[in-house]
């Protein structure tokens, strides 16, 4: 069998920072915020957290067992594992969906590379800013848009032509552990501002009266935006898996560590909202209004953003990389073409793809999809309908195609786990996954 033995992990450890890194980017430190606070906040994340440990975990485990299982990337997965038949669809929806998905992720990693080259030139916090003004600035303004994705592109192509082996593993390794270190100092300081309960009762408290099934719909899909489930990344990153690793322990550790930081985000953006009176609800601006009032209170609070700021970078750029890989290694993987030219053809396609979603908020602000902005129509179509739907093709190749001895051998390789651990897990994915996304789905356009 031909495998991909020229690029492993090279320890357990470096593996599930890598792929916490892949699922712990915009999801969690970005994303979920926004989404809670115009979701009811404590209701959110209480779905958030049922859905990812019910329905995201089994997946997760799911695309970590058929990437080890082939030792393939995703689209020659799925040909591998079902060969003469139309399962490799879901490789291909992997494929598509990334690239819509880079179209607009790329976009705010474009913003976050701007405020980072902003904090890192002391440009960000002075006496009297206000930084609602300052984002509105940014994403209102083309040519800083469309430079800041670029150079975000720029970034994600030049290491993908060089594989994602040693580099990112390695700085993995520093990098998360310092994101979990600072996250917990922003934390600490955020619940002493005055006013700061109230923004913690928000997000911690459940309102379920807040809960709507279009809430529901978004919490689902939360879960696995910010597990990078559906499209198949994980499959390609298990795909340069030894077999002495756990691959349910792994994705326990990557789903408990993305609910961490997911928790850890609210701590840090919440009270502070509230605190200078901000409205939970502010939308996809909200980190970067909030994060700047936090640091600007502390000592060396430039430093401290701009050190937080690049590892925020990297978060998202380890997220982003597992979507250009995906891309790029469905293009390379039967014949022997240029990884760099093929990341570079991608990355200037994404550019131009991304360029309606970076003008969204300036010249493009008026162009509505069902009544949404480009950027906005274009995370929903990826969050609450690709997503999802990957994750429901996913769920049926595991209960109706793939080998179930297998699936069992790389389900218990690397571990003791109970012998009975298998089953549950086998029925998670046959009934409770699918029934879940169809109900919640069906629940969102009014028809259940």
């Amino acid at each position: 069998m031909q495998n991909q033995k020229n690029d492993q992990w090279t320890s357990k450890l470096g593996f599930i920072l890598s792929s916490a890194g892949a699922a712990v980017g915009l999801g969690a430190i970005w994303k979920f915020p926004y989404m809670t606070g115009m979701n009811g906040g404590g209701a959110f994340f209480f779905l958030f957290i049922l859905f990812t440990l019910l329905i995201g975990l089994p997946i997760l485990i799911a695309e970590f067992i058929i990437g080890r299982g082939a030792q393939r990337e995703a689209v020659s997965a799925y040909k591998f594992l079902a060969p003469k038949s139309g399962w490799s669809i879901i490789g291909k929806w992997g494929v598509v969906g990334c690239f819509l998905l880079m179209s607009f992720y790329c976009v705010v990693g474009g913003w976050v590379l701007i405020y980072s080259i902003l904090s890192v030139t002391g440009m960000i916090i002075k006496d009297q800013a206000s930084y609602q003004q300052l984002f509105g600035t940014i994403t209102e303004s083309p040519l800083i848009t469309l430079l800041g994705l670029a150079g975000f592109l720029v970034i994600n192509v030049i290491v993908i032509s060089f594989g994602i082996k040693s580099g990112i593993e390695k700085a993995s390794k520093i990098l998360m552990p310092l994101l979990f270190v600072f996250f917990i100092i922003i934390v600490i300081r955020a619940v002493t501002f005055e006013g700061a309960m109230e923004g913690i009762q928000f997000f911690l408290q459940p309102d379920f009266s807040q809960i709507t099934s279009e809430s529901i719909l978004y919490a689902l899909g939360q879960s696995f935006f910010s597990l990078a489930v559906g499209f198949s990344t994980m499959v390609t990153y298990s795909s340069y898996l030894g077999k002495d690793v756990s691959l349910p322990m792994s994705a326990a550790s990557v789903s408990l560590m993305n609910i961490v930081i997911s928790l850890l985000a609210g701590l840090a953006i919440f009270p502070v909202v509230f605190s200078f009176g901000l409205t939970p609800a502010e939308g996809p601006g909200l980190l970067f209004m909030v994060l700047p009032e936090a640091f600007s209170q502390m000592p060396f609070g430039e430093v401290f953003l701009s050190l937080f700021l690049l590892l925020f970078l990297f978060a998202i750029l380890t997220s982003s990389f597992s979507m250009l890989e995906i891309i790029t290694s469905a293009f390379t993987a039967k014949k022997k073409r240029s990884r760099v030219k093929i990341a570079s053809i991608i990355g200037i396609i994404v550019f131009f793809a991304g360029i309606p979603a970076s003008l969204s908020s300036s010249h493009m602000a008026n162009v509505k999809i069902f009544g949404l902005t480009v950027f906005d129509a274009t995370d929903f179509l990826v969050s609450n309908i690709l997503l999802p739907g990957g994750c429901l093709l996913i769920a049926l190749f595991i209960s109706f195609k793939m080998d179930r001895a297998l699936m069992k051998k790389e389900f218990y390789s690397g571990n003791s786990l109970p012998i009975g651990m298998f089953p549950i897990w086998f029925q998670l994915m046959r009934w409770l996954v699918p029934a879940t996304i169809v109900i919640v789905f069906l629940g969102s356009l009014g028809i259940v």
